[in-house]
């Protein structure tokens, strides 16, 4: 699965526990009619991926979905679910904001053509 959008924002990589868990969040807003912001959790030496992204960027990340069960104290089971990022890419902003050319000024008009020269196509 994949997400897309502007980088809104660039969380610091947090550790956790003894045993050195790496955790970094990327909140991505989608360029949809109703915008989304989505957190995504980028863990471990995925972490690294994020260092040479700067908000307002667009982006694709690609996720996996994880959910995870968990008994409190009470004996209630909750669920909890994840997005986390596992790729992350730069995409081009728009054909870097070059107007398209026109189809005039995309080919230059043949020069050399010989009006006695007949080619053998049916068409």
């Amino acid at each position: 699965m994949e997400v897309q959008g502007k980088i809104k924002m660039i969380g610091e990589t947090q550790t956790f526990g003894s045993n050195g868990f790496r955790k970094r969040e990327l909140v991505v807003t989608t360029e949809e009619q109703y915008p989304q912001h989505i957190l995504v959790e980028f863990v471990q030496d995925k972490t690294d991926l994020l260092n040479n992204y700067q908000v307002g960027q667009s982006v694709k990340v690609n996720i996996n979905l994880r959910g995870r069960e968990w008994v409190n104290p009470q004996g209630e089971t909750k669920y909890f679910n994840s997005v986390q990022g596992w790729r992350i890419e730069a995409l081009q902003a728009e054909a870097d904001n070059m107007p398209p050319v026109a189809p005039t000024e995309a080919f230059e008009p043949a020069t050399n053509l010989n009006e006695e020269d007949h080619d053998d196509l049916p068409f």
